[in-house]
């Protein structure tokens, strides 16, 4: 099997071209594995589709399917341009979240950077959930997949690992969820930090960024139908949340290397 592996702002997947094989939980988990296997956030598989140009899917590092990566779309939109499976710069993509809009941009013949209409954000009322016996209070946000966000003083003090994890399983979301931890540092400025469920920590989550920045706009804490920086650990993502929620992103995609396996 030849996989290439590609990132977005460090968010890294093994893109292979064909159909998901009957051992997919176990093929992921084991090439996953950053000691014993290639190394990734987990396996993203593309193939034809009859309801958009390609269809993806995404698996976890654990072998649990996913229903949307916005760092790993953006790779997708890379992979199948720069391979030759297409010559169109408008793409639409066929996601278990539905078909999501691509725009290519290009640079020396290779695409450099790609823009995702993402589709409608639901931000909902604060949650207040019970971990360890306290209370805590979070966001909850649906970018096609579900989200937890939590807006934080300082980013270095934001319980990443310890409440992450706990959040992820927390029987207020019993499909699981991703974890944010957000610090505004202006209307149109955000850092953040994720835990993504079936992975743990990541250098980026774009789904995260699109849900950080639709509860800002729906706290008040940042303005919508502008431009939203938001900084993750790998690098930054462009989102804009429109006055319906309609959220758009922008950001790079990258090529690793290409690899086979036995």
């Amino acid at each position: 099997m030849r996989f290439t592996k590609m990132h977005g702002l460090g968010n890294d997947y093994l893109y292979v071209y064909g159909p998901v094989p009957e051992n997919v939980e176990e093929l992921c988990r084991k090439l996953s594995d950053r000691h014993f296997g290639a190394g990734s956030d987990g396996m993203i598989y593309i193939s034809p589709s009859s309801k958009g140009d390609f269809q993806m899917r995404i698996f976890n590092a654990d072998g649990s399917e996913a229903k949307m990566c916005g760092n790993g779309i953006r790779c997708v939109g890379k992979y199948v341009y720069d391979k030759g499976y297409t010559d169109r710069t408008q793409l639409r993509i066929d996601t278990l979240s539905g078909i999501k809009e691509l725009q290519l941009h290009l640079m020396g013949g290779k695409v450099k950077s790609v823009a995702v209409e993402m589709g409608q954000a639901e931000a909902g009322e604060d949650l207040s959930l019970e971990v360890d016996g306290e209370q805590v209070c979070c966001t909850p946000v649906s970018v096609g997949n579900p989200h937890a966000v939590f807006f934080v003083e300082r980013m270095e003090e934001a319980p990443l690992t310890t409440l992450g994890p706990k959040v992820e399983r927390h029987p207020a979301f019993p499909d699981g969820v991703n974890v944010e931890f957000v610090q505004v540092l202006s209307p149109n400025e955000l850092r953040m930090r994720v835990w993504e469920r079936g992975s743990g920590v990541t250098m980026a989550c774009g789904t995260g960024a699109c849900a950080s920045a639709a509860a800002a706009v729906h706290k008040g804490l940042c303005r919508s139908n502008v431009p939203i920086l938001v900084h993750l650990d790998g690098g930054t993502l462009e989102i804009q949340i429109a006055p319906d929620g309609t959220v758009t992103m922008t950001g790079p995609a990258e090529t690793v290397y290409e690899g086979e396996t036995d």
